[in-house]
């Protein structure tokens, strides 16, 4: 049986894989800022009774490290961290009362995702050697290259997918795998509020499936749909000048500054 921690699982991304890791009879963790949220999560998971609840914001580290502690405490060694906790949203440079989102996005994005595989690393160093141990980073497709109207989500994504590779090399010789999943479109609440064409948009329980898949694999780096996977590296094959031109009038996120 498996033990799994899962950030931002009150909804979407975070809320589709503890629910599919619960299918496969994992006991799960499900972390995030809205209890009663989560508690509509846990009922409808099998065999809710097995699963713990976290209501904590994962930028308070401190709250995120003791429900580490707890989770292993109750339920002993854990094989899978997913950090899915994210906020998506339009910000543009020149407006400095978009400077504290930008910020928000950067700490909930990127250093949540430090903050919560830290208190795992030891114990998992340990236990690699009796079964299989995975650290997940949720990326993005919007990581790759940057996006017009969507600098601090680019930028966090990128700085995402960097730190795990990183932290992938670093922990080759110890049996603890360290996976990258980059999203494109997945039909989840983040999305909906986008009004334009999406292009291979795909449902959240499909994205939650072939994720657990990519993540029992042991794949170090899985794009979710794999179309956008080919458009991701076509447009990282592009020139500055002709990528420029092509997205330089692309549709934009909708800023929010009620993070």
């Amino acid at each position: 049986m498996q033990n799994v921690f899962i950030t931002g699982a009150s909804s979407g991304l975070g809320a589709a894989l503890a629910i599919e890791y619960a299918k496969h009879g994992a006991c799960v963790a499900l972390v995030g800022r809205r209890h009663e949220a989560l508690e509509a999560v846990k009922a409808s998971m099998c065999e809710p009774q097995r699963h713990l609840i976290y209501a904590l914001d994962v930028n308070d580290h401190a709250a995120l490290q003791d429900a580490a502690q707890d989770f292993m405490k109750k339920y002993g060694a854990v094989h899978v961290v997913i950090a899915s906790a994210g906020i998506s949203v339009g910000t543009l440079s020149e407006l400095s009362e978009d400077l504290p989102v930008f910020r928000r996005v950067m700490e909930t994005n990127v250093l949540a995702t430090v903050a919560t595989f830290a208190p795992f690393i030891e114990p998992m160093k340990k236990n690699a050697q009796d079964q299989p141990c995975r650290l997940v980073g949720i990326a993005s497709v919007a990581g790759i290259r940057g996006l017009p109207g969507a600098s601090a989500y680019s930028a966090s994504k990128a700085a995402v997918i960097s730190y795990c590779e990183s932290l992938r090399v670093e922990l080759q010789q110890s049996g603890v795998r360290v996976v990258t999943i980059a999203p494109g479109y997945i039909d989840t609440p983040m999305t909906q509020v986008n009004d334009y064409a999406m292009p291979f948009l795909m449902p959240v329980e499909k994205f939650a499936k072939k994720a657990r898949k990519a993540i029992e694999s042991g794949h170090t780096y899985r794009v979710i749909p794999w179309q956008m996977g080919i458009v991701a590296k076509l447009l990282r094959s592009l020139p500055n000048f002709l990528y420029d031109f092509a997205f330089s009038k692309a549709p934009r996120k909708s800023r929010n500054l009620k993070l």
